[in-house]
């Protein structure tokens, strides 16, 4: 089973000026059990724009998913911004 959950193209327009050294990239998220333990898990695959298939893919357990939720809670709560639910 695969299933596509959200993805975003990220364009030079989306990049804060004088971000010299950042790359547009493309995010995707999905779900996937597609492997020898039939577990699923959380896909989040990042790429350059222009460049389909050439990304890292990272694929991640509950666990791993969790924390990087957290983390990015923890981001946006430090740089002041709503951080959702």
């Amino acid at each position: 089973m695969r299933r596509s959950i959200d993805d975003q193209p990220l364009t030079e327009a989306d990049l804060p000026e004088g971000a010299d050294d950042a790359t547009p990239v493309s995010w995707a998220v999905a779900i996937c059990d597609d492997y020898d333990d039939a577990e699923p898990r959380l896909v989040l695959t990042v790429e350059e724009l222009g460049r389909p298939g050439t990304g890292i893919v990272v694929h991640l357990d509950p666990d791993h998913a969790r924390r990087l939720r957290g983390a990015l809670h923890d981001a946006l709560r430090e740089i002041g911004q709503d951080h959702g639910r």
